[in-house]
């Protein structure tokens, strides 16, 4: 596992999303193909902006 806190967008100045997960690039992969009904697939939200790894989680969500 390997915490880290991320945003998506849908587009240049669009909607954003924040996130937080153990395994950023399966979790960006879920997002951009739907796999979650929600927010980034109601609003289209799969573009990976920014994310930053932490050494735990708990470091992540303070973030």
């Amino acid at each position: 596992m390997q915490p880290a806190v991320y945003i998506l967008a849908n587009r240049k100045h669009g909607t954003l999303y924040v996130g937080v997960t153990g395994n950023l690039a399966a979790r960006v992969f879920q997002h951009r193909n739907n796999e979650v009904e929600g927010f980034t697939s109601k609003y289209g939200v799969h573009r990976l902006i920014w994310a930053e790894v932490h050494e735990t989680m708990e470091n992540a969500i303070v973030r």
